[in-house]
């Protein structure tokens, strides 16, 4: 059929014809530049975009060839694609079928990327001990994402299903393009000023490109010097940002986010039951232990037979009083033998025992003469008898 021919024709029967006039006039392509929008199905299928800096070529990587590719394609990459170019009818847009892909290079942006990363990485921003632990059980949550994009639905729905009594405060900021990254920043500065339990920040998936608010330097400072603890949360699994690596914790997607920094109900609760399972047993084994503890005095003997140790004290008493009547008995009798004796010795020492064996003292001036010699005439005396005193003269 001639294509320009004056026939009327269905949009599949001109959209059947260019898509075999592309494939037959260019089945053999190989196209250089850079991959962005990289995107891998659950099917198994790559979908990317060759871009240079005039014009954009979607392509497409089925999944068997895409096992057995050289490379694993990411946004940033400079490629050459081997393939031939094809139409896809339902969406009436031409794409590149690529058979194989050739690395021959690294885009501005990836270049950009892995600079800054070097950089902050040597500054200490990526160490694990300023990582900061996320709150067990936070009551207050802050999110700085777009207040419209898929980012924050998926954080509310999620936080919400799994603990609907956590308040959910969201910085509205813009999270592409123009004056997105100072936006970023003022809010994780905002939340600091105004705490809240745990911070999160980040958007939905997108090119390189478009997650490239994330990549620069001063939302990396900025996460860093959070006072907060942080999750990065931008983009999809295979998607990593600067945030990533400076943030206290990175989650995979927006979604996985809500699940790290909010414990499901029922896991709360199990928590506490858990705990009152613990308390229970402790309380259990306390009274246990006293039971065991009262059954044992219960069956001692001084507790049954309290008069027996009565008894028992009270002859020990009465020992303990023969011992020390019998001891002061001694004593008292030794004593008194000893003063006997002394008194047998005093008696025989006395002057007066002296006199009544018929002796006597004679006193001249009132003092005892010891020697004859020492009277003379007519030097008066006084003599002492046992019953009495005579006085006398010396003649």
């Amino acid at each position: 059929m001639d294509l320009f021919s004056s026939n009327v024709q269905t949009v599949t029967q001109l959209t059947r014809q260019l898509k075999k006039i592309l494939e037959q006039g260019f089945p053999d392509l190989q196209i250089q530049g850079e991959i962005s929008n990289c995107k891998m199905q659950s099917s198994g299928h790559i979908y990317l975009t060759l871009k240079d800096e005039g014009a954009q070529l979607p392509g497409v990587i089925w999944r068997g060839n895409a096992q057995n590719l050289a490379i694993k394609p990411q946004d940033g990459m400079k490629v050459i694609a081997e393939g031939e170019l094809s139409l896809y009818e339902p969406h009436g847009k031409y794409q590149m079928i690529i058979r194989n892909l050739r690395p021959v290079g690294i885009g501005e942006l990836q270049q950009a990327f892995e600079k800054l990363k070097q950089k902050l990485h040597a500054e200490g921003l990526f160490d694990s001990i300023y990582k900061k632990d996320l709150p067990d059980y936070p009551e207050t949550i802050g999110i700085v994402t777009s207040p419209t994009g898929a980012a924050i639905q998926d954080l509310i729905t999620v936080i919400t299903r799994r603990n609907p009594m956590v308040k959910i405060l969201l910085y509205p900021a813009k999270v592409q393009g123009e004056g997105s990254a100072a936006e970023v920043v003022a809010g994780i500065e905002y939340f600091n000023k105004h705490p809240v339990d745990v911070l999160i920040i980040g958007r939905g998936g997108g090119s390189l490109e478009d997650l490239w608010t994330f990549n620069e330097e001063m939302v990396a400072r900025a996460i860093f010097k959070s006072k907060i603890p942080l999750i990065s949360a931008v983009g999809h699994e295979i998607d990593f940002t600067i945030s990533d690596f400076v943030a206290d914790v990175r989650a995979a997607t927006p979604s996985q986010a809500g699940e790290i920094v909010v414990k499901e109900r029922r896991e709360i609760m199990d928590y506490i039951s858990g705990l009152q399972q613990f308390l229970n047993d402790e309380i259990w084994k306390m009274i246990t232990d006293r039971k065991k503890r009262v059954n044992s005095l219960l069956k001692s003997h001084a507790l049954n037979r309290p008069a027996d140790l009565v008894h028992t004290k009270m002859q020990r008493i009465d020992d303990l009083s023969i011992r020390l009547g019998q001891a002061s008995g001694n004593l008292l009798t030794h004593k008194k033998m000893k003063l006997i004796h002394l008194g047998q010795t005093l008696q025989a020492y006395s002057p007066k025992g002296v006199l009544e064996r018929g002796y006597s003292i004679v006193y001249h001036d009132d003092k005892i003469v010891k020697s004859a010699d020492s009277l003379k005439k007519p030097d008066k005396i006084k003599i002492e008898f046992h019953n009495g005193t005579r006085s006398a003269e010396i003649i």
